[in-house]
């Protein structure tokens, strides 16, 4: 069955047919290394992520691409309230990346550039641009004319004539046209600068990405990846300058995540309400997260909830526990293949309805269904293999293609987390004071029930309400 990818560029889903038979070229927009990454920058890597992985699974040949930003508007902010450097910034934040995308199983890239290493091929374009007269310099800076590419507002489906001028564009009265974007930026005092043919300076934050991109993948390239925030105006101005620039299409399958709200609320540093992905792997098991996240289709807004994540995590152990048992049984030797009551049939269709769920715009709720069906195929064969009624062989086949589709998706990877040795006397206070604060809130003693919540918080007890309950968890 062929790949459907829902295409933002066409607003529909297309069949995938890329350039090079049996390759895939993939860029996705990385971070902007200012601050640590939080839930919403972890829900767009394992999106794709997880399309990378499938798409290798179907045999494609993967080249995959993510930037950081390491120049940029917030890092030189950052770098002066903190006395140093942008680069030290800049490496810090990126450093702290990639420990927490290891830590929610989240692949390297292929290749990571940085903006700043690949200034010369950000000059190279902007040449280009100027040579074909779609980009202007003034006083230093370099502007790219969006009313002499015809097709801009093409991703984002905005006409020109319906923006503001300020709207998410700076106003500047030297620019020809308000929405004219920076391509180039003259150098200011305190700010890190490059020698360029304008002058002294650095580039704008649009045309990083389509350099990175054009020097890994080529001028044209199968898909392009992002949250749903870029798709104006940094996607938009991305295709604009490329397609300006070579004459080409730029990018032919454009994927977007979508947001992570809190309550309400669109999570964003802006609103002060962000999670940081560190601090959510402090409170729960990074796989139970990732499975948390994949829960819902990756172009829908989805609403952060520690009990949902927990939820999330006893799910996660009914998988893991299946893998447990059948690393003790192959340990023992390699069981006859006996009776299979059908479990060879079971899992082929079981792993055909995970295909047929991911080929359908990579639809993880769905693939998640197939695994967790299977899953419970293989308990009910279990039972049948301690009652002496079917052969090891076939569970153990089972369980494999469990363990398989599930690394697909990033999942069972990685051990189940150990629960750190608590003393006795500690964990007979924490369990008091629970207990205590269950009982006055059956009361309706809300005050006092803050009380012991806050107490508990002071000893680095996190505690989760559940329907079932109250769970808790003490902080390294």
């Amino acid at each position: 069955m062929a790949i459907k990818i829902f295409n933002s560029l066409t607003r529909r889903k297309d069949e995938f047919v890329p350039l090079v038979v049996g390759q895939v070229r993939m860029y996705v927009c990385g971070v902007t290394a200012y601050d640590l990454c939080h839930i919403g920058h972890a829900r767009s890597a394992i999106v794709f992520d997880v399309i990378r992985r499938y798409l290798m699974f179907k045999g494609f040949k993967v080249t995959f691409v993510r930037n950081y930003t390491d120049v940029d508007d917030r890092i030189i902010k950052r770098a002066n309230e903190q006395g140093v450097s942008a680069h030290e910034i800049s490496e810090r934040y990126i450093a702290e990346c990639q420990t927490d995308m290891a830590t929610i199983g989240v692949l390297p890239g292929d290749v990571e550039p940085k903006a700043t290493e690949h200034i010369p091929e950000m000059i190279r374009l902007i040449e280009r641009l100027i040579g074909k007269s779609v980009a202007y310099p003034v006083d230093g800076d370099v502007n790219f004319e969006v009313r002499r590419f015809p097709g801009y507002g093409k991703l984002s489906g905005k006409r020109l004539d319906e923006l503001n001028p300020g709207e998410r564009v700076e106003v500047d009265e030297r620019k020809r046209d308000p929405l004219d974007f920076a391509l180039w930026k003259a150098s200011k005092p305190g700010e890190p600068s490059w020698p360029s043919p304008w002058g002294s300076g650095r580039p704008g934050w649009h045309i990083e990405c389509s350099a990175m991109s054009m020097r890994y993948l080529g001028e044209t390239f199968d898909i392009h990846g992002g949250g749903a925030d870029l798709i104006f105006p940094h996607h938009e101005n991305e295709i604009a300058q490329s397609e300006a620039g070579t004459g080409k299409p730029f990018v032919r399958y454009w994927i977007h995540n979508g947001f992570v709200n809190m309550g309400s609320e669109k999570m964003s540093k802006s609103l002060g309400n962000t999670l940081t992905i560190r601090d959510i792997a402090r409170r729960h098991d990074p796989e139970a997260i990732r499975l948390y996240l994949l829960q819902t289709h990756y172009r829908h807004p989805l609403e952060f909830s520690d009990e949902r994540v927990g939820e999330a995590a006893k799910a996660l152990d009914r998988l893991r526990a299946l893998k447990e048992e059948a690393d003790k049984i192959a340990s023992k030797g390699t069981p006859g293949p006996g009776p299979d009551h059908g479990l060879f049939d079971d899992a082929a269709a079981h792993r055909n309805r995970f295909q047929a769920a991911m080929d359908d715009d990579f639809n993880t709720p769905q693939a998640l269904g197939a695994l967790f069906d299977l899953a419970r195929v293989l308990y009910a064969a279990r039972d049948q293999v301690a009652q002496g009624a079917a052969g090891a062989g076939a569970f153990l086949m089972g369980v494999s293609e469990l363990v398989i589709l599930a690394q697909v998706l990033g999942l069972l990877e990685q051990e189940r987390r150990a629960e750190p040795a608590i003393d006795p006397q500690l964990r007979a206070r924490i369990e008091s004071l629970v207990y205590l604060r269950q009982e006055a809130r059956k009361r309706r003693e809300f005050a006092e029930a803050d009380r012991l919540r806050d107490e508990l918080a002071a000893m680095g007890v996190t505690l989760e309400d559940t329907r079932d309950g109250t769970t808790w968890k003490l902080g390294s």
